[in-house]
């Protein structure tokens, strides 16, 4: 029996993470409503950042440690966003109808980072810059439909304002710890 709640427990991890990168609102409905599926957002956060940081070495010259740095400011910028499209969402732009918990909002903004575990096909040279590019609008994609879901948002534009507001602070914040901590580029 142990067996088969674990192969349950995998197939709605890859079927949440296929609906996820689809940008399914299906998915990120229940996804909003399944407390045990904080676990698994954040396993797609780490998978995400961790490839961000694999997908680096298409760049070229780079080290463990710049691999391990690219991926902890991925994740930096992750909670970063999140944290920013929660104050925007929930204390600046809610409407009548928005009741979210934080949980509820990072269990969907977890899972809008599953296309973010593409990144990794970035370690191919000449692919890195155009992986990011189109991953990271993916991200943003699949951002706003988890934030609309979560946040109960009627308005698509409303949870647009909000990701991609959220999306330039965090590229912001996530630019300034790689250029006051990261390595030396020459």
């Amino acid at each position: 029996m142990e067996v088969e709640v674990t192969g349950n427990l995998k197939s709605s991890f890859s079927r949440r993470l296929m609906g996820a990168a689809m940008l399914d609102v299906g998915t990120f409905e229940e996804i909003e409503s399944d407390k045990s599926a904080t676990g698994q957002a954040l396993l797609v956060v780490l998978l995400s950042s961790a490839a961000a940081g694999i997908g680096a070495l298409g760049l070229g010259g780079q080290s463990v440690g710049a691999v391990v740095f690219t991926s902890v400011v991925a994740l930096l910028a992750w909670a970063a966003w999140a944290l920013v499209i929660f104050e925007i969402g929930v204390r600046l732009m809610p409407q009548s109808a928005t009741k979210s918990s934080v949980l509820e909002l990072m269990r969907t903004i977890g899972f809008a980072s599953a296309p973010g575990i593409l990144r990794v096909v970035g370690a191919v040279p000449g692919t890195t810059i155009a992986i990011y590019g189109v991953t990271a609008l993916w991200m943003l994609a699949a951002m706003v439909i988890g934030v609309r879901q979560a946040l109960d948002y009627d308005s698509t534009v409303r949870a647009v304002a909000v990701c991609t507001l959220g999306w330039v602070l965090a590229v912001v914040i996530a630019l300034i710890f790689g250029t006051i901590l990261g390595p030396a580029v020459y």
